[in-house]
C-alpha cells in the first residue's frame, strides 16, 4: 500500500489552541516533585566545601574539627576521594566540559569544590563544611579581559566559534561614506535559575539511580556512564519537573558528579543541592565579552560592511566562548560581513551555554551600532533596517525557510506608536520631568533542530500514551507536546497522556536553543502518524468497515475517527478498528531530526521587532522601561498562550541585561563579591511595567514536519539593543557597556 494512506491531521483541533499548562495544578499546590523533593532509605546529605580563592592550590586541608561533629559522616577531600574511571577532563558527549572533582590540589576559579562534607542531615553537612578549615597558596588572580594575553581559535566546535568572512570588508570600509567605529563590554551573566542544580544519587551495585534536573537525559546518562565505566542503560536519570535551566542544566558538572561518588563510596543514597552562592562558578554562566563593531555606509544608507570582533572570556581549563560576533552574520544585507573571535583565559568557572547564548550579546552590541549608523546617516533607524532588509541570507545567498520580518516591523512600529518618534534625541519629556525615549532592535534567533525518538501507544478505550523523555523547565512542554501528539492521533488532549522526564523513555533529544519543540514534537508527530498508517491499513482491509477498500485512499484523523479526505461521510471509529481486529492496544515509535540537505538549503531562522519606552531621571540617573512591544515570526505557534509567557519572559530578561545584571569580582581574591539575589541585580515586578506580545503568522514548508521555528530565546535579542537605543533617545548618549548603570548616565 501507498505510504500515504492515512496520515494524522496536522492541524488538528487541539494544536494552535491557548490551552493552561497541564503541569500548573501540581505546581501551585506542591505535589510537583522537583530532585531535591526526592528522599530514599538512609539518605544521606553532602555539602561541598567552596574555595575562597580563585587561582593557585590548596596547601592544607584540617578535616578533624568536620570529621568530630555529630552526623558526619565523611569527608571528602583531594587526599582521600575514590577513583573516579573516567577522566573528568575528558568530553564524552558534545555537552560536556572538564569538571572538578577533587582530582588534584590545584584552584581554577573561587567556588570551586575543595572537599565534600557527607552527614546524615542537611544541617550536620552544612555545620560540618563550614569546620573544614583551608590554607592556600594564592597566586594573583586574572578576573578580567585585560588580566591575561587573547587568542586565536585553532579549531572551531561547540563553544569555540570560528571567524567566518563574506565579500571584501576592506572594500567595504573603503566605499562607506558613513562609517562608525564602537568598542563595547558586556558584564558576566550567571545563570540563577528559581531552582538550584541538585541531585540524589543512589547505587544498586553497578545501576546507578539519578534525580536530577536534566535539559539532555540520554545524553547526561551516556556522560555519567563514561565518568563512572558502567553501561549507559545501568544509568536512570529521572528529571520530570525543572525549575528552570536556560542551557545551564544541559551539561553534567563537578558537584553533581562528587555526590554520586560519595553515594558509590558509602553505599548509601546522596543529596547535594547548591546553594544560591553555589551557582556563581561551577555551573556555567554567560562569559564577559568585549565588542569592537565596524559599520560602514554609503550615500543612500545602504550598509557596505559589518565587521564584527569579539573578545570573550573562558575559564584556564576548559573551552567556551560566548560567540557574540556571529549574530552580524545573518540579519541584514551588507556587501561585506566578517566576523571575529578571540578568547582570553581567566580564573573563573567555565562560560556555558545560557539563554541565546551568542545571539544575546552580539545582538545587543549589533542593534546599538546600527541605531547609530543610522542616525549618522540621518535616517530613521526603523527606515534603515528596511533599507538594509535581507532577502536572501547574507553572505550565502540561501534562500530563508520562511521570513515575515516586515510584518513584524509594521505591526509593532504601529502598535508601539513610531510614527510620533521625535528624530532627535532629548526631546520628550513625561508630565514629571522626566526625559523620555524611544528605541527599537530586530530579533533573530536560529532554528534549530535536533534527534528525537518518540511512542504512541493507542488503547482499546480510545485514549493514548505518548511518551518521550523531553524536559520541561518551565516552558510548557509537557502542554504543548501533548497537543502535537493528540493531534497526530486525531484525539482530544483530555484522552492523551503524556509521559515524560524519564530516561527510560525515547530519546527526546535536548530542550535547548530553542528546539525542543519541534525536536521532540516532531518524533510524537511521527510516532502518532504511525499508529494512524497502521489503523488505515487495518480498515481497509476489514469487510465490515466503511474505509474497507480505501487504497490508496488519503485518511486523515479527527475527532477518535479515521476519514476519508475529501469525504467526511466515509469514516470508522479507531476503537472500532481496533477491536476487529481483536487487539487491546496498538503502539508505533516515530523519530525526528532535521535532514543534512534541508539545513542547506535554507536559511531557518525566527525573526521579530522590539519596540521600547524607556523613562530617565537625569538628575538621579534611574532608568525605568515603561513600556516594550515586541512582534515576532517563529513558524507554527503550537500554543499561543505559552509562546506569549516564553516571549515576554525573553523580553524581561533582555530589562535584566540591559539593566540590572553582572557579576562583580574582588580583583584581591577572584571572588564573587555579589554572589546572591540581593547583590546580584534581577528585574522585580516594579521593574516590568507594559509588556505587549504580537505574533505573526507564518508558515514554514522547510524548517520541519511541523512547521515550528521556536520561541524560547528571540525576545532577548532584540530587547537589550531596543532599551540601550531607548536610552540614546531620551538622553542624547551612547553608552558602551551593558548593564547601563545609574552612575554611567550621571558620569557623562
Amino acid at each position: 500500500m501507498s505510504d500515504t494512506i492515512a496520515r494524522p491531521d496536522r492541524f488538528g483541533s487541539n494544536a494552535g489552541q491557548p490551552m493552561t499548562r497541564r503541569d500548573g495544578l501540581a505546581k501551585v499546590t506542591g505535589t510537583a516533585t522537583f530532585a531535591a523533593d526526592n528522599a530514599r532509605e538512609g539518605l544521606l546529605h553532602a555539602v561541598y566545601v567552596p574555595a575562597t580563592i580563585a587561582r593557585g592550590r590548596v596547601a592544607s586541608l584540617r578535616t578533624d574539627a568536620a570529621e568530630a561533629h555529630p552526623g558526619v559522616i565523611r569527608v571528602i577531600t583531594p587526599a582521600n576521594r575514590p577513583a573516579l574511571p573516567g577522566d573528568p577532563e575528558a568530553k564524552p558527549t558534545r555537552f560536556s566540559f572538564a569538571i572538578e572533582v577533587l582530582q588534584d590540589d590545584l584552584v581554577r576559579y573561587a567556588g570551586q569544590p575543595v572537599a565534600l562534607v557527607v552527614a546524615e542531615t542537611i544541617e550536620a553537612a552544612t555545620e560540618g563544611a563550614r569546620l573544614v578549615t583551608a590554607t592556600y597558596e594564592a597566586d594573583p588572580p586574572r578576573t578580567d579581559l585585560d588580566d591575561a594575553p587573547d587568542f586565536g581559535i585553532d579549531t572551531p566546535d561547540f563553544g569555540a566559534p570560528g571567524d567566518v568572512v563574506h565579500g571584501d570588508p576592506e572594500a567595504g570600509h573603503a566605499a562607506a561614506s558613513t562609517a562608525i567605529d564602537a568598542t563595547y563590554e558586556i558584564a558576566p551573566q550567571y545563570h540563577n535559575a528559581m531552582e538550584t542544580h541538585a541531585i540524589v544519587a543512589e547505587w544498586d551495585g553497578d545501576r546507578l539511580l539519578l534525580d536530577t534536573p536534566s535539559q539532555a537525559l540520554s545524553m547526561s546518562c551516556a556522560a555519567y556512564a563514561y565518568l563512572f565505566d558502567i553501561p549507559v542503560e545501568n544509568v536512570t536519570l529521572r528529571s520530570p519537573y525543572l525549575g528552570g535551566g536556560f542551557g545551564s542544566k544541559a551539561i553534567p558538572n563537578g558537584p553533581l558528579v562528587l555526590a554520586i561518588i560519595a553515594a558509590r563510596d558509602l553505599a548509601r543514597p546522596v543529596k547535594l543541592m547548591l546553594t544560591r552562592q553555589q551557582m556563581f562558578g561551577p555551573v556555567g554562566h554567560r562569559g564577559q565579552t568585549r565588542q569592537r563593531i565596524r559599520l560602514g555606509a554609503d550615500g543612500d544608507g545602504a550598509l557596505t560592511v559589518i565587521d564584527h570582533e569579539n573578545l570573550a572570556a573562558t575559564s584556564s581549563f576548559e573551552m567556551f566562548l560566548e560567540p557574540a560576533s556571529n549574530a552580524s552574520q545573518g540579519l541584514y544585507a551588507a556587501k561585506a560581513l566578517r566576523s571575529r573571535h578571540r578568547g582570553v583565559r581567566l580564573d573563573i568557572g567555565t562560560p556555558g551555554p545560557m539563554r541565546a547564548p551568542g545571539e544575546a550579546s552580539g545582538s545587543a552590541v549589533l542593534e546599538c551600532a546600527v541605531d547609530e549608523i543610522a542616525e549618522a546617516a540621518g535616517m530613521d533607524p526603523l527606515d534603515f533596517r528596511l533599507k538594509n532588509y535581507a532577502e536572501t541570507e547574507p553572505g550565502t545567498g540561501r534562500p530563508y525557510s520562511s521570513k515575515a520580518l516586515r510584518e513584524c516591523y509594521a505591526r509593532g512600529a504601529e502598535a508601539f506608536g513610531w510614527k510620533d518618534r521625535p528624530r532627535e534625541p532629548g526631546k520628550m519629556r513625561d508630565e514629571a520631568g522626566l526625559l523620555v525615549g524611544w528605541g527599537m532592535g530586530t530579533a533573530f534567533f536560529p532554528s534549530p533542530m535536533f534527534a528525537a525518538e518518540a511512542r504512541a501507544t493507542l488503547r482499546a478505550d480510545g485514549t493514548a500514551i505518548v511518551e518521550t523523555s523531553a524536559a520541561d523547565m518551565g516552558q510548557g512542554a509537557w502542554t504543548s507536546l501533548a497537543q502535537i501528539a493528540a493531534d497526530s492521533l486525531g484525539l482530544p488532549l483530555d484522552s492523551v497522556e503524556f509521559r515524560s522526564g524519564h530516561s527510560a523513555l525515547p530519546d527526546g533529544g535536548v530542550a535547548g536553543g530553542s528546539g525542543h519543540t519541534a525536536t521532540a514534537g516532531g518524533a510524537l508527530h511521527a510516532a502518532g502518524g504511525n499508529v494512524i498508517r497502521q489503523l488505515g491499513e487495518m480498515a481497509a482491509e476489514q469487510p465490515d468497515s466503511p474505509l474497507f477498500g480505501a487504497g490508496n485512499a488519503r485518511l486523515r484523523a479527527h475527532g477518535g475517527r479515521l476519514h476519508v479526505e475529501g469525504d467526511e461521510t466515509r469514516s470508522d471509529a479507531l476503537v472500532d478498528i481496533l477491536a476487529r481486529a481483536g487487539k487491546s492496544e496498538l503502539v508505533a515509535s516515530g523519530k525526528a531530526s532535521r535532514p543534512d540537505e534541508d539545513a542547506k538549503r535554507h536559511a531557518m531562522n525566527s525573526h521579530g521587532a522590539v519596540f521600547a519606552e524607556i523613562r530617565v531621571d537625569p538628575d538621579l540617573g534611574q532608568m525605568r522601561v515603561t513600556r516594550l512591544v515586541g512582534a515576532f515570526a517563529a513558524g507554527r505557534i503550537i500554543n499561543p498562550r505559552l509562546a506569549e509567557s516564553q516571549l515576554k519572559g525573553g523580553m524581561i530578561w533582555g530589562i535584566s541585561f540591559a539593566l540590572h545584571e553582572e557579576a562583580r569580582h574582588d580583583r584581591r581574591t577572584g571572588r564573587i563579591v555579589n554572589a546572591d539575589l540581593a547583590e546580584y541585580r534581577v528585574p522585580v515586578n516594579a521593574d516590568v511595567r507594559g509588556l505587549e506580545v504580537i505574533t505573526v503568522h507564518e508558515d514554514d514548508a522547510y524548517v520541519n514536519a511541523l512547521g515550528i521555528k521556536g520561541v524560547g530565546e528571540i525576545g532577548i535579542t532584540g530587547t537589550v539593543g531596543a532599551i540601550g537605543n531607548a536610552i540614546h533617545h531620551a538622553t542624547g548618549k551612547r553608552f558602551r557597556r551593558f548593564p547601563i548603570r545609574p552612575r554611567d548616565l550621571l558620569a557623562t
